[in-house]
């Protein structure tokens, strides 16, 4: 709230120094600081910082300057205080008000009549556990760095994080919100019931709908009451504030008038007579003699309570009730005192059912059935009771514990009081509510105490009766401080919606972060209004409280998960000032608040439950972009090291074998990605499951590429999130592509979580380019993850495959299996088909069998073999005949060699380059003619040497004036013999497409063996030709190579 004497109205933004600050001073460097000036220009001398900080204080969005702005006018403003609340001020007084309320006043010596002395003393034990060991929690959380208004929302946010805030925060909110609803209820209660109850405006037209008429009452008058409460807090909030120290008077004075009452019935016992028929207590309001029969003038004439038993003021018998004439009326004292003895009567539990007559034990009767029309004359049960039902309409009376946190930014030194207030609030609550369950219960009839409104003693309140000089003073009292308790609650849960509404973590509340030009949240305060008007609607106060219990100990729950988890996990920032705190308490804290929910209600637990699961689903849906620091990010970070930590113990089973995918891009010039579509098969390939990382290699020196590598990664991160690849995204500079490469290649992924398969985009235009590095980076590529024994999928015109939007309806996908890779090929089209793309396409497996195989029996193996793999496909064997090498083959290899052989001519000149490549690229084209005509041509005649000589006759013109120091070079070109090594690779490459092409033609992807990378390096621009001729005249190719260790298995 301060702003230091001398700074003004100026605000500080930020605690540290920006370099224009820095320059302004002429001799702003120290010269013992000369070693660090560069620094100096961007971060604070510690001097500066010091300074800035201890100027810096908390603002509250709260309730101070809200009373500020109300009271100052335009032109004078007043200078606002530093914030001076002491422990007994900020936190004791305001946590007591909060905990003392409607419940101790209207309900504490119904329970003790209940549930009996002994069962009330757990009831309060188990809720005062629960409050004890959550401060402890909260003292610890809020002990731990400077805590703004929004109190346990902003402590619980910033600890578990955004998603666990949001929910809690929300349940907390609720919580208060009916709060506010159940101590307006209290309030008409007392008003109707105990101080004006001829203001009813519903009356009972039978004797059966009394509590119909008494739930209208409270709805109307309820509702009133909220509208008017509503103004006031709307009108101004300082009335509030100033009237919070009178309602805490009226309750401190109510509670002292109890134990002066007590004191007094030891030796002096109020006269409170209770008529009893037998031992059924009577309703003392509708007679006024507790006898059958009065003397009057002499006479005995039959008494009013004869009148309404027997319907006749004479004194004949035909038409009375069979237990009224069975029974004596007798009176008790309704109030025996402390001295009687009474409280071993009143130990035991005694638990009614709805509608059950209040009986005395052990008073003498003659058990006879009476008329049920008569039923109204005596003191019934007004609901069925057990100890879960009064656990959840006792927990109510001791929440409030998180008034002294709310307020923090108004204490002096919150990071003491707020523990050492609650801590004793909690103390002081705890021993009244001890001491009066004792009171009660040794002072009070048990009938009484069993009466919740006071109709055996003439409509009094219970507790009114007790207490010493007069019942006015606690009905007064208990009516005061219910009201200001209500007034409190609207006041404080508009203010926690807007401080979660300004988070911007619920997009759809944003509208409630806005209010009155003050900061007065008007839209929260009306939204407050409006959920206060359902449980108002409600009209019980015994339905309403164990709703609010569940929405409170929601949020105690999370206190104390919070605390717990930041206790087990270490974090560096977990350094709380107040040091008696343990997880193993707040799992205990935790525990207890499971159980005390399921307990008092398990349905309404689980709709509290689910409604706080549905808030954190949507945040985290939404996506909540912030980063608090918080616990649950602690919490993943320690799962995920235990999980990697698992995992290191050895390589998974091959049961658990899925392509971890290590997927190179390719950037362009832009550092935009060149072949997303690699994004989307690896998606289509992974359906989320499993490890993806996205590699790429920008070329130079880290140290000045450093901001294009941060760039790349993010547009890669973007592609990613359109593509929905989940997975991590690693972008290495190097000063070659190559290298590069192979250190992502080994050093990607994380213990157990590494890549095991590389998908590598294919080097298109290898052939026309004049640089051979693309094509042996390709090749550098291959071998490495051979050395890594990694898997590796090469998809080939990866432009043509399809995206996440398209869906094959049908078509086949089309697995050559010539060589066994481990069952590479097997598994991916399976796992393709989980993707919707591929999800209806067929699976076709081809496998090659030579002259001395017995294809017949392959087929029978291979189906068999699918059948235990329980993969569906059709099977297919083709017969590969050994046939001579056709001319076409040797003239692809004779081209190829040659080209490879020009370009080891190294230093040629531009325009000798330029013709020796138009030379091939003119012989390819006619090779390419070739290779477009019937098989029948192909086996024909060898194709001449001399086929360059299709040139023009202008073009041997130029090619004889620029001939000179290269006719020997070409000389050799053209006397090349093919390698006999080569012809015969080439000729496998050759019919094995031309078998490829004609099966597979027309499915959607092919899958093939990819060979291996010649063991010469010399060979390498071979091998890249034998890929080409290999996946000729195919759409979509997926090149499979596997890592040399089995990958599916027969076995379960």
């Amino acid at each position: 709230m301060s702003r230091i004497s001398g700074h003004g109205n100026h605000k500080e933004n930020s605690p540290f120094l920006n370099s224009s600050e820095a320059g302004k001073g002429g001799d702003y460097y120290d010269r013992n600081l000369a070693l660090f000036e560069e620094e100096l220009d961007i971060r604070p001398k510690v001097s500066s910082l010091l300074g800035k900080l201890v100027n810096y204080t908390n603002l509250t969005q709260g309730v101070k300057e809200h009373e500020e702005a109300e009271s100052t006018d335009g032109s004078k403003k007043k200078v606002s205080k530093s914030p001076s609340m002491g422990t007994l001020m900020g936190v004791y007084l305001p946590c007591m008000q909060n905990i003392f309320g409607v419940i101790l006043f209207l309900r504490l010596t119904w329970m003790v009549g209940m549930a009996g002395v002994l069962q009330s003393f757990l009831i309060v034990l188990l809720c005062c556990c629960c409050t004890m060991l959550t401060t402890i929690s909260m003292s610890a959380i809020a002990t731990n760095g400077v805590v703004p208004a929004g109190g346990s929302y902003f402590m619980i946010s910033r600890s578990l994080g955004p998603e666990f805030g949001g929910a809690v925060g929300l349940c907390f909110y609720l919580g208060t919100t009916f709060a506010g609803a159940m101590y307006i209820l209290g309030a008409i209660e007392i008003l109707l019931t105990y101080i004006v109850p001829q203001a009813a405006i519903f009356h009972p037209s039978g004797a059966h709908d009394a509590s119909s008429a008494m739930l209208n009452n409270m709805r109307v008058y309820g509702t009133v009451f909220l509208i008017l409460m509503a103004v006031v807090v709307f009108v101004g909030v300082k009335y509030v504030n100033k009237f919070a120290s009178l309602f805490l008077a009226c309750v401190v004075i109510s509670i002292l008038s109890i134990y002066a009452g007590a004191i007094k019935s030891i030796f002096d016992p109020p006269e409170f007579p209770i008529c009893m028929l037998g031992n059924r207590t009577l309703s003392r309001d509708q007679f006024d003699v507790c006898a059958k029969t009065i003397v009057k003038d002499n006479i005995t004439v039959a008494s009013k309570l004869w009148e309404l038993f027997c319907h006749s003021t004479n004194l004949t018998t035909e038409n009375c009730d069979e237990y009224f004439l069975m029974n004596n009326v007798s009176e008790i004292a309704g109030i025996p005192g402390a001295a009687s003895g009474i409280l071993k009567d009143n130990l035991w539990s005694n638990y009614l059912e709805k509608g059950e007559i209040l009986e005395k034990a052990h008073h003498p009767s003659v058990d006879v059935a009476g008329q049920k029309n008569n039923l109204h004359l005596y003191v019934l049960s007004d609901i069925a009771t057990s100890f879960m039902v009064l656990v959840g309409i006792f927990f109510p009376s001791v929440t409030g514990i998180m008034a002294g946190s709310n307020r923090s930014g108004d204490l002096k030194d919150a990071q003491k009081s707020i523990p050492v207030g609650t801590i004793l609030a909690i103390v002081t609550t705890s021993l009244v509510y001890f001491s009066c369950v004792l009171l009660f219960g040794a002072c009070i009839e048990g009938v009484v105490l069993r009466d919740k409104y006071g109709d055996a003693v003439n409509k009094n309140l219970v507790v009114g009766t007790l207490s010493w000089p007069s019942p006015w003073v606690i009905v007064i009292g208990s009516f005061f401080s219910t009201c200001g308790a209500g007034l409190q609650s609207l006041t404080g849960a508009p203010r926690l919606l807007q401080a979660i509404a300004k988070d911007n973590i619920i997009p759809f509340l944003w509208v409630f972060g806005h209010g009155k030009a003050n900061g007065e949240p008007t839209w929260a305060l009306l939204l407050t209004a409006l959920i206060a008007e359902l449980g108002i609607l409600i009209a019980s106060l015994d339905m309403v409280a164990p709703i609010l219990s569940m929405f409170f100990l929601m949020c105690y729950l999370f206190v104390n998960l919070a605390c717990a988890v930041q206790t087990l996990l270490r974090t560096p920032n977990w350094r709380p000032r107040f040091k008696y705190y343990h997880w193993a308490l707040s799992f205990l804290g935790m525990s207890i608040c499971l159980a005390l929910m399921f307990i008092s209600s398990w349905y309404y637990a689980l709709v509290a439950m689910l409604i706080a699961g549905m808030i954190y689903k949507y945040i985290e849906y939404q996506g909540a972009e912030k980063e608090w620091g918080d616990g649950i990010r602690g919490l993943s970070l320690s799962a995920a090291r235990y999980a990697l930590l698992r995992l290191e113990e050895g390589p998974p089973h091959t049961k658990n074998w899925r392509p971890q995918l290590l997927v190179l891009l390719k950037l362009d010039e832009d550092l935009h990605v060149k072949y997303p579509r690699l994004l989307t098969f690896a998606s289509q390939l992974k359906a989320g499951k499993g490890l993806t990382i996205i590699g790429s290699v920008i070329q130079g020196n880290f140290l000045e590429t450093y901001g294009e590598a941060q760039a790349a990664e993010q547009t890669i991160k973007n592609m990613m999130d359109i593509e929905k690849v989940k997975g991590f995204c690693q972008v290495v500079v190097a000063n070659k592509v190559r290298e590069g490469i192979a250190h992502l290649i080994q050093s990607c992924g994380l213990g157990g979580m590494k890549h095991n398969t590389v998908v590598l985009g294919w080097p298109y235009g290898w052939r026309q380019s004049e640089d051979p590095r693309s094509w042996k980076t390709f090749i550098g590529t291959v071998r490495c993850t051979t050395a890594a024994h990694l898997a590796l999928l090469v998809p080939k015109n990866v432009s043509f495959y399809p995206s996440n939007h398209e869906r094959y309806n049908e078509g086949n996908i089309d697995v050559w299996w010539i060589v066994h890779d481990g069952g590479m090929l097997m598994l991916l089209p399976f796992l393709l088909k989980q993707h919707k793309v591929w999800r209806k396409c067929k699976m076709r497996i081809f496998t090659v069998a030579q002259m001395d195989d017995n294809s017949i029996q392959m087929k029978k193996d291979l189906a068999t073999f699918l059948y235990q793999l329980r993969i569906e496909a059709e099977v297919e064997v083709v017969e590969m005949h050994n046939s001579d090498i056709s001319a076409y083959t040797y003239e692809r290899t004779l081209m190829m060699e040659q080209r490879s052989q020009m370009l080891r001519q190294m230093r040629l000149t531009k325009t000798e380059r330029e013709r020796e490549a138009q030379l091939v690229k003119d012989r390819h084209s006619i090779a390419r003619l070739e290779s477009l005509y019937s098989d029948e041509e192909d086996e024909g005649d060898p194709v001449p040497e001399n086929i360059q000589m299709t040139w023009t006759k202008e073009k041997c013109d130029a090619e004889k004036r620029n001939r000179g120091s290269a006719v020997g070079s070409f000389r050799d070109l053209i006397s090349i013999k093919p390698n006999q090594s080569n012809v015969r690779r080439m000729h496998t490459a050759v019919k094995l497409n031309e078998v490829i092409v004609n099966r597979s033609h027309d499915a959607r992807l092919v899958l093939l063996n990819m060979p291996g990378p010649p063991k010469n390096t010399d060979g390498d621009e071979n091998y890249m030709e034998f890929l080409e001729v290999l996946t000729e005249g195919l759409e979509r190719v997926l090149l499979v190579r596997g890592g040399g260790r089995e990958v599916i298995t027969i076995y379960s």
